[in-house]
């Protein structure tokens, strides 16, 4: 828009010649100076909304390309130039007004009073006056809105010069190849309330919300004030749910005891082992572990086991925050976030886990660098000998190798392990943080559902990794097979208690069934005793006291035993109290039958689909169909596409050629981790499912939650409160009402402990309808009678020979790329040894001639 130039039309004015005056005239040239301000108002006005309407292009940065430094430059001169014809253009029409007015007094004092009119005179005055006064709002409004905007901006956290930074910085990363999906974000089972609440994604682009309505209208001043008192209310409620996260993740709801400790005991001060004779865990008024003992020996592998919702994660978090006080001597890590974005390249990020090593090379690159740019100090000399003895005592050299060789297995291959952690999504990411902790080999190393995170390939390799595990290992996993080859002991979690299982998981369970036959003889056999003694006439509370007094003492040497330790302060006096009725627990899963629909009732026709420039082309050109009878398991290496076959199945993604048809009647029931993300926070599973579904009753609702291994508490607890497996269970009841035609799971066992997987393969194996089925599980795949499908190679193809023919497949391509990258590291590693010992060689002789 070309602003009007204001200056050429005063000029104009000044040459037209001086017109006769008339009598009777003074009101006629009063007049025209009036009508003559209003016409220049009225021009004004015009420009003001010619000026406005740049200056929003302006600030709205709709040009993109403002990379030269040089236009960069003009354009704030001229915002400058703008702002100071703005601030002063009313100030010069006030001055013009107010002078004509002054020139048309001094002519008029001379001529004579009889032509002289008052009340035109003040007429005219009145309506300059008016003039001026009008000029005087329209600056204030704009001033105001100029206020309002700023402060939007500031509530947002808008600024245009980080808008621009971040655009060059976009500009830059627009060639690299990204790895994984953009909504792969690492698996957790954390509550919502544990998560981080920072999440405010700022939104690119200007906000044209503030200036124009939904209707396309330019906004009025009231109304925009009404929209930023909306959205400020929006931001409070926002700030508010973010404080309560953070006060949630900070511990607030979590309260942890345990025995007394003696810091200066010596035992406690060296030893390796962690004995805790009593401690209590609750998390939001629920008790999780009471009076529990802790046991565990160093360099054993345990598995620790039990229902959803019993407090496995919460245990370690508890460790992890030190809120459970372990043995000096015992440093732990808990691999639960994925390392930071950044510039860092993958195995840097896994090398700079060991600070020391790390330290000392930077120092050793420092030294060296002064030393080769002719810096003669002889301390520097020393010292630079001192770094290399200490970095050749701790085996430096071989720890780049060992970084990539876990990377190489968790997944990356060599060019991955090059490229920054920013180009990984999330879920590869916690790959990265995975091994860092596999790198740093910590004394006790805690992993929450780590094959969650990991494809067929990588869950082989780790599973074969940690077979090899010297120090100590506390693993949280529903994997039923990885928990057989890896843990040489379970801890399973009963009657809010700890109890310990020697061997693997197959030998927990014939244990733990063993178990609960004997409690259950013990408990009739008490029962009987206490019907017995009410028979006789005792009460029901003289009747319980005597089955406690007549249970069985210990023997006098532990009596004496645990007397002491009461005495001491590390134990506390156990109460006597009967057995309870031993309970097991069950999960029931039901996905109702469905009427069968005609065929096709999904078709995909030669879809070609990649999420942008940046990544790579997932599917070129793939076929298949999908009916009613179909039951389909999807496997495939992590980034092959396997997510993304199911988003194109359920239209969350439209294929970039080809098409997708799908059945009109069809109802499909999907199953991922954002659908549980999803959940409304605010309320609980029973409100939530009977908004959804108002025919079933309140009754009802809470019978299904039940059988899906919802305890009854947490009906009644709001979503956000809830862990992942049992906000899953809430997601699993909601598929069942929905009476499906097809089910798309995206990795269902991530949430759910091993007895809700059992259900869930009764389920499936049970449903009349058509399974789509993603899913790293080799009980699921081996279990489910469903063909088995491989992604891979841009393709999705039927594998005929069978899961175990594929795992063979998987071993031998492993062995073979590892024997690969043995060779290349190999020869990388006597390079680099023969590099030092020539520099050596270099720095004795400098010392030498000194």
């Amino acid at each position: 828009f070309a602003l009007p130039d204001s200056e050429p039309e005063e000029e104009e004015e000044e040459e037209d010649p001086p017109q006769p005056v008339k009598k009777g005239g003074k009101n006629k040239k009063k007049n025209q100076n009036a009508f003559a301000f209003s016409e220049s108002e009225e021009e004004s006005e015009k420009e003001e909304e010619e000026e406005k309407v740049t200056e929003e292009l302006d600030n709205l940065d709709i040009n993109e390309d403002d990379s030269d430094d040089g236009k960069k430059k003009k354009k704030k001169d001229k915002k400058k130039e703008k702002k100071e014809k703005k601030k002063s253009k009313l100030e010069k029409k006030l001055d013009a007004a107010k002078a004509e007015l002054d020139d048309d007094d001094e002519k008029n004092d001379g001529e004579e009073d009889e032509e002289m009119d008052e009340e035109a005179k003040e007429k005219a005055k009145k309506k300059a006056e008016k003039a001026a006064k009008k000029a005087e709002k329209e600056a204030k409004k704009a001033r105001k809105a100029e206020k309002e905007a700023k402060q939007l901006a500031k509530l947002k956290g808008e600024d245009g010069g980080d808008a621009k930074e971040k655009g060059d910085e976009e500009a830059e990363d627009e060639d690299a190849v990204m790895y994984g999906a953009p909504d792969d974000h690492a698996w957790t089972d954390t509550s919502a309330a544990l998560k981080d609440a920072d999440k405010n994604k700022k939104d690119d682009g200007p906000d044209l919300s503030l200036v124009y309505g939904p209707d396309g209208k330019k906004l009025s001043n009231k109304e925009r004030k009404k929209l930023i008192k909306a959205r400020e209310a929006a931001a409070r409620a926002a700030e508010y749910e973010k404080q309560a996260a953070k006060a949630s993740a900070e511990g607030a709801q979590f309260a942890c005891s345990q025995t007394a400790v003696n810091e200066n005991d010596p035992q406690w001060q060296n030893s390796l082992d962690i004995n805790i004779p009593s401690f209590t865990i609750s998390a939001a008024g629920k008790v999780l572990f009471k009076d529990a003992q802790f046991n565990i020996s160093h360099g054993r592998r345990y598995g620790l086991v039990g229902p959803n919702g019993k407090g496995k994660s919460t245990l370690l978090k508890m460790i992890a925050s030190k809120d459970l006080i372990l043995p000096p001597r015992v440093d732990f890590l808990y691999v639960e976030q994925e390392v930071e974005a950044d510039n860092t390249p993958a195995v840097d990020a896994v090398l700079r886990a060991d600070k020391i090593r790390w330290n000392l090379l930077e120092e050793e690159k420092t030294l060296s660098a002064a030393i080769d740019a002719g810096d003669e100090d002889p301390k520097k000399f020393s010292r630079l000998q001192e770094v290399l003895d200490e970095l050749n005592t701790i085996g430096a050299s071989a720890a780049e190798a060992k970084a990539r060789r876990i990377l190489f297995g968790l997944g990356f291959d060599g060019e991955m392990q090059t490229k920054p952690t920013k180009m990984f999504s999330g879920g590869w990411r916690m790959r990265i943080s995975l091994a860092r902790a596999l790198f740093i080999e910590p004394t006790l190393l805690m992993l929450d559902e780590p094959t969650n995170h990991l494809d067929l390939d990588a869950v082989i390799w780790l599973d074969n990794y940690l077979l090899g595990w010297k120090k100590t290992l506390l693993i949280v996993s529903h994997d039923q097979d990885f928990l057989n080859s890896v843990c040489d002991e379970i801890l399973h979690i009963e009657d809010l208690k700890l109890a310990s299982y020697r061997g693997n998981y197959d030998s927990f369970k014939k244990a733990e069934a063993t178990k609960l036959k004997q409690q259950q003889k013990d408990w009739e056999k008490q029962e009987k005793r206490l019907r017995e003694l009410k028979r006789q006439g005792n009460s029901k509370a003289k009747a319980t006291e005597a089955v406690k007094k007549n249970k069985r003492e210990p023997g006098a040497r532990s009596a004496k035993k645990q007397k002491e330790a009461i005495a001491s302060g590390q134990d506390t006096a156990a109460m006597k109290e009967l057995i309870k009725r031993p309970r097991e627990y069950t999960v029931q899963i039901n996905f109702p039958d469905v009427a069968e629909l005609s065929r096709p009732v999904m078709e995909v026709n030669q879809v070609a689909f990649r999420y942008s420039e940046k990544h790579p082309v997932i599917f070129n050109h793939i076929d298949f169909g999908i009916d009613m009878d179909s039951r389909i398991c999807v496997v495939g290496p992590n980034g092959a596409g396997k997510s993304t076959l199911l988003k194109l199945l359920t239209g969350e993604i439209n294929p970039v050629t080809g098409e997708v048809k799908r059945n009109p009647r069809l109802r499909m029931g999907i199953y991922n981790q954002h659908f549980v993300d999803r959940l409304p926070m605010q309320k609980t599973p029973v409100e939530h499912l009977r908004d959804r579904y108002q025919d079933e009753d309140y009754q009802s609702i809470r019978n299904r939650l039940g059988k899906y291994g919802l305890e009854g508490h947490a009906h009644e607890v709001t979503m956000r409160d809830l862990s992942g497996g049992q906000k899953a269970r809430v997601v699993f009841v909601d598929l069942s009402l929905q009476r499906p035609h097809i089910l798309l799971l995206d990795e269902p066992t991530n949430n759910l402990d091993i007895e809700t997987i059992d259900a869930l393969i009764k389920a499936i194996n049970e449903f009349n309808g058509g399974i789509v089925c993603v899913t790293h599980d080799q009980r699921l795949i081996d279990e489910c009678d469903c063909e088995l499908w491989v992604v891979e190679d841009q393709d999705a193809k039927k594998w005929v020979a069978g899961f175990d023919d594929y795992k063979d497949k998987i071993l031998t391509k492993l062995e073979d790329q590892a024997a690969k990258e043995e060779q290349m590291r190999t020869a990388r590693l006597e390079a680099s040894a023969k590099e030092k010992e020539e520099k050596l060689a270099r720095l004795k002789a400098k010392l030498g001639k000194k």
